[in-house]
């Protein structure tokens, strides 16, 4: 190596030593610094994020996020085990089981298929028809920094979320009373998830969602009078008249097998329609307390009603036409539920329970069709006369009148005509396939040996 180049490098290796030892006496006590700084800045954040945490919350009702809860809890109260109850009742003992897995798959399904894209088509913006994309796969439902929905502002949203699920499952679940004992597992899960995508969701966010059609047009809907019942009835009826009667129907006898069964399925019935009615109010207030008194009334005044129907046409009255009128009355003062006072749905529910007696009991026989636990009868009619009477009974007192009877009932219409031309539609599609029942063969057998492979008595 050259002297100038040595000099060179001995002057820079020196240098760099010195930095060296500078650091190495330093860095410690930069350490130190660091260590007790550290908690510090961590406290900063973590106070950052506690506060950011307790803006979100902040924001929410205890007392109506808890009733929610609980409504919540009551309206699949409804459907499992409720409906489920009642169906499985009034059938015959070999298809008695067949109404439980029917009900449980496509609880299954269509909640899975509810946070895929349901939700968000039904609840989010977007236009007249349906909503948006927002909420896909039910992103931004969870987390700390999860929002309230904007109808529900007090509660975070997958309550709400979870709230309205609840709806569509006990929608469903009416709709399959019109094709017990007939209607293969297969068919019924196809059609479950065609049903919620073209029927239940569009229906929802026209009448719900301040963006639907009908909301524009201040249709009045407080609880699921045109959403969950008229739809019911309309989309039960068609699918009555798809699937064909039952072998046997107006030649032999099919008496239900149990109604015990079916009283505390209408039991637990009444009970999670509080949930269903004083729920809608979306808060723990005096709304939610109107709507379930207005609840009770009517219901009783339905049970009494088809009580002394039966008791004038038939001289006795009957376990199932006294649950029968209850669901009637139920039914009726549901799109009112909000809207009324305590006699305004009282008079909802003593003119359901003639009305819905009449159609129950003439209706079949004057159209010959099978619509096997007269879910049309119940819930077409008893929804449709709600409707009507809803902006008739309504109290400004109570909430604003935005609807005329004229109004609501084209509201009704419409709803009734959509769903019984989409189910005709989603059903012959079906047909293309496969065929929609089970073979004469299996019928006779019944559906809990030929689908399920089990019996009532477990032998």
């Amino acid at each position: 190596m050259s002297t100038p180049v040595f000099f060179v490098f001995r002057g820079s290796f020196m240098r760099f030593q010195r930095s060296g030892f500078l650091l190495a006496a330093i860095s410690p006590a930069l350490w130190a610094q660091t260590q007790e700084l550290a908690p510090a800045v961590q406290g900063a954040a973590s106070i950052s994020a506690s506060a950011s945490i307790s803006a979100t919350a902040s924001a929410f009702s205890g007392a109506d996020t808890a009733w929610m809860l609980m409504a919540t809890v009551l309206v699949l109260l409804m459907t499992l085990p409720g409906i489920m109850l009642f169906y499985s009742g009034l059938m015959r003992s070999k298809n008695a089981l067949s109404i439980f897995a029917q009900t449980l798959m496509a609880t299954a399904l269509i909640t899975l298929l509810w946070a895929v894209l349901g939700y968000s088509l039904a609840f989010t913006p977007g236009s007249p028809w349906l909503g948006g994309l927002s909420r896909v796969f039910a992103q931004g439902l969870s987390g700390v920094q999860a929002q309230g929905h904007a109808m529900a502002k007090t509660i975070p949203e997958a309550v709400f979320f979870m709230f309205q699920l609840a709806f569509a499952l006990v929608t469903f679940a009416l709709v399959l009373g019109a094709t017990v004992e007939r209607m293969r597992m297969g068919v019924t899960l196809i059609f479950s998830a065609l049903w919620l995508f073209l029927i239940y969701v569009p229906v929802a966010h026209w009448v719900w969602h301040p963006q639907g059609w009908l909301a524009q047009q201040g249709h009045m809907d407080f609880a699921g009078g045109t959403v969950v019942h008229v739809l019911a009835g309309g989309s039960a009826l068609v699918a009555a008249v798809m699937v064909g009667p039952r072998k046997g129907f107006g030649s032999e006898a099919m008496v239900p097998h149990n109604l015990v069964t079916t009283a505390l399925g209408a039991c637990l019935l009444w009970v999670g329609w509080f949930g269903f009615n004083a729920g809608s109010a979306l808060e723990a207030g005096a709304r939610a307390g109107s709507a379930m008194v207005a609840t009770h009334f009517a219901a009783s005044a339905g049970c009494f009603t088809w009580g002394v129907c039966e008791l004038v046409f038939r001289q006795k009255i009957s376990v199932l036409g006294l649950c029968s009128g209850a669901i009637a009355g139920l039914v009726a003062v549901t799109p009112a539920a909000g809207y009324v006072d305590v006699w305004g749905a009282a008079l909802m529910g003593l003119s359901a329970g003639a009305v819905c007696y009449l159609a129950a009991t003439q209706l079949k026989a004057l159209t010959g069709i099978d619509d096997s636990l007269d879910v049309f009868a119940l819930h077409g009619v008893g929804g449709f006369l709600g409707s009507v009477l809803t902006p008739l009974l309504a109290s400004a007192a109570i909430a604003p009148v935005t609807a005329t009877v004229w109004s609501n009932t084209a509201g009704a219409i419409a709803v009734m005509a959509y769903s019984g031309l989409m189910t005709w539609a989603i059903l012959q599609a079906i047909r293309i396939f496969t065929v929609l029942r089970v073979n004469p063969a299996q019928e006779l057998e019944g559906l809990d040996l030929a689908q399920h492979g089990e019996h009532l008595s477990g032998a």
